[in-house]
């Protein structure tokens, strides 16, 4: 695939989705509320070896909220990561691999779904419409593998090296890319010294896969280790395979600021998929209740971020399927796209 396929496979999603295409919400606190333990440093990628079935399910149940693009359960899934869990390496990869084949399955199913009932809104609010669906394979952070918080600092200490990074990330994206995403997710992007690795890894590994970086912020100004927003989005904006460059895993009332600066370089689609607005404890490894904002005042945001450039709109952690189906329906373009032929 080249580049000018690359660029095409986000703009017939564009297209097809009336100019704005709607994103997933988030998966641990679903994954949770379907009964997953996800107490342990693998977080919602434990479900790979203990719950598949768990993940096919909240992966449909966006779907049905309107999704246009679902993004696999390996955010905190690493070689590493299983290795210290007593895993092969062999082992290790074929649970990579099955986080993308579990996302193409529930896509498959959701078709299935399509076909059977009839096309649209579907009386119990289901919406079972045949549209081109995007598997995004979710990279998280070196911070998200330490299982520390440090995604949400980026503060890697003054040993941490651009090779180091690469190094770390290298197997993991090219088993990631093998297994058949549509394109890869580079997610919570915590510092520039991250989003270089990324940049030169898809470039030396040949990838010809599309990608999208979203960084995180928690000042509303810069990414989360201060580093400038508009020079990370600017590594991004460079990178051939990047098809779309945003921000994630970021309090809403941010959003609106931050967009504004990416537009100063971006020229890509910009994503935003935020929080819910509540804080993380890092320390308790869990979110504090009550700091976060209700689906109506996040939906309120939605068309003001899609006038100052957001194109593709989801939500991050404590998002739900009513999240995402409230931002499906706020949309102007999405009750009257036609389903794909």
């Amino acid at each position: 695939m080249g580049s000018v396929e690359t660029s095409s496979l986000m703009r017939d999603l564009l297209k097809q989705a009336g100019g704005v295409a709607v994103v997933d919400g988030g998966l641990a606190t679903e994954l949770e509320r379907h009964g997953a333990d996800l107490n342990d440093p693998l977080w919602s990628a434990k479900c790979l070896l203990t719950s598949p079935h768990l993940i096919r399910t909240v992966h449909l149940d966006y779907l049905e909220a309107g999704a246009d693009i679902i993004i696999t359960a390996s955010y905190q899934a690493t070689i590493q990561g299983f290795e210290a869990k007593g895993f092969s390496t062999e082992e290790s990869e074929d649970l990579l691999r099955k986080s993308v084949e579990i996302a193409r399955e529930a896509r498959n199913i959701y078709y299935d779904r399509c076909t059977e009932g009839s096309s649209g809104d579907s009386g119990n609010g289901r919406i079972l419409k045949r549209r081109k669906i995007l598997v995004a394979a979710s990279v998280g952070s070196y911070g998200a593998y330490l299982a520390d918080g440090s995604e949400y600092s980026g503060d890697y200490g003054e040993a941490m090296t651009l090779g180091t990074l690469k190094d770390f990330h290298r197997r993991r994206v090219r088993v990631l890319a093998e297994a058949g995403p549509d394109l890869l997710a580079f997610e919570t992007v915590p510092n520039k010294l991250e989003a270089q690795a990324y940049a030169e890894l898809l470039e030396e590994e040949n990838m010809e896969l599309p990608a999208w970086f979203s960084f995180n912020s928690k000042d509303g100004v810069n990414v989360v280790s201060g580093d400038s927003l508009l020079e990370c989005a600017a590594i991004a904006e460079s990178c051939k395979n990047v098809v779309a460059v945003g921000i994630n895993c970021t309090p809403p009332r941010f959003i609106h600021g931050l967009l504004t600066s990416i537009t100063k370089v971006a020229t890509k689609p910009i994503i935003v998929y935020p929080n819910s607005g509540e804080s993380y404890d890092a320390d308790r490894k869990m979110w504090v209740q009550n700091t976060g904002v209700s689906d109506e005042d996040f939906v309120s945001y939605v068309n003001k971020w899609c006038e100052v450039g957001a194109s593709l709109v989801g939500g991050c952690c404590r998002t739900t399927p009513q999240t995402i189906r409230a931002i499906y329906r706020t949309l102007p373009n999405r009750s009257t796209t036609p389903p794909e032929q």
